[in-house]
């Protein structure tokens, strides 16, 4: 009971969980990307276009965010090069896509962009492979 209620922390534990951290939010976030890449052309014909750039390029980035940067999240590689473009993505959804629906509507948006903003902030922790490369 002690431990629950010590405000102190070991870094063994913060890396714990940034590892856990990475696996849930990276895992999750591949599994948004992978339908749209293995069906590019059915969700490129209703995907939205926010800058004006056009509905596959809007598309392509927003699988080379979920997918690709989720992958590296996962792994602990390039951890917060790859969390700026699912940053950048998860701002467009909050603010753009989903920015006059009420906030429980948007509220896994809004938790996704957290966590991708915790782990820019702290980074990927010891148990990665920016953690092994790093030594």
């Amino acid at each position: 009971m002690a431990k629950l209620l010590s405000t102190k922390y070991s870094n063994a534990g913060i890396s714990l969980s940034l590892l856990l951290l990475r696996l849930l939010f990276g895992g999750l976030i591949m599994t948004h990307g992978w339908p749209k890449l293995v069906n590019f052309a059915t969700y490129a014909q209703k995907f939205a276009d926010p800058f004006g750039i056009g509905k596959t390029a809007s598309l392509g980035l927003t699988i080379f965010a979920e997918f690709f940067c989720g992958a590296l999240v996962l792994v602990g590689l390039l951890t917060r090069v790859a969390t700026i473009p699912l940053i950048i993505c998860f701002v467009v959804i909050v603010f753009m896509i989903h920015g006059q629906d009420p906030l429980h509507d948007k509220e896994v948006a809004v938790m996704f962009l957290a966590g991708w903003v915790s782990l820019l902030i702290s980074g990927p922790g010891k148990y990665s492979l920016d953690g092994v490369l790093g030594k």
